[in-house]
């Protein structure tokens, strides 16, 4: 008689691989210059009132409006962000407690609800969600409670973002970690 395997229950690792890092710094333009002259991340590409719909803060519909800075430190993508209004957000709270460091780590997920529900079988409390315009994917944000930096971003985005983040990497091995080090930036 052949006994097939058990199968190990869903862990959150099976979700998939840490592919970012994201920081809400206090000075984002000093933060910029950091992770470019310092660290030698980038170019970043800056986005000055980033579009999302649905949003959600720890239940409640949020009007946040944020700006963003991607650029890449190897193979790892460097995510700054900059609260713009006062709506409530992760990102106005996290400010507001005077936290630095990382905020929360992203991973891209196939299936939303599939991270949800791994998400609440161990105990993570989803605090923010957000859709991408035109339903084209979303991400939620769940903390599991281990303090700051334990946030864990569960991103769902269509293969023209995948392609994006692809030409970011790209431009981030072609830069001469000099010239042009934010794209967007006014």
């Amino acid at each position: 008689m052949n006994a097939s395997p058990a199968k190990s229950p869903a862990s959150l690792a099976s979700l998939g691989t840490i592919m970012q890092i994201s920081y809400v710094p206090e000075d984002y333009d000093s933060a910029l210059e950091y992770w470019t002259v310092t660290m030698g991340a980038g170019p970043f590409f800056h986005t000055e009132t980033v579009q999302v719909e649905n949003v959600k803060f720890r239940g409640e519909p949020s009007d946040i409006q944020f700006s963003m800075a991607i650029g890449y430190w190897g193979d790892v993508q460097i995510e700054l962000i900059r609260p713009d209004n006062d709506a409530p957000s992760m990102f106005k709270e996290w400010r507001a407690k005077g936290l630095q460091g990382v905020q929360h780590l992203c991973i891209i997920v196939n299936d939303l609800d599939q991270a949800r529900q791994i998400t609440e079988t161990k105990g993570g409390t989803v605090i923010q969600e957000v859709s991408l315009p035109g339903g084209v994917g979303g991400a939620f944000y769940a903390d599991y409670g281990g303090g700051p930096g334990t946030i864990i971003e569960y991103l769902q985005i269509p293969q023209a973002g995948l392609d994006g983040f692809a030409a970011m990497r790209q431009a981030h091995l072609d830069w001469d970690g000099v010239s042009n080090p934010v794209i967007g930036k006014a």
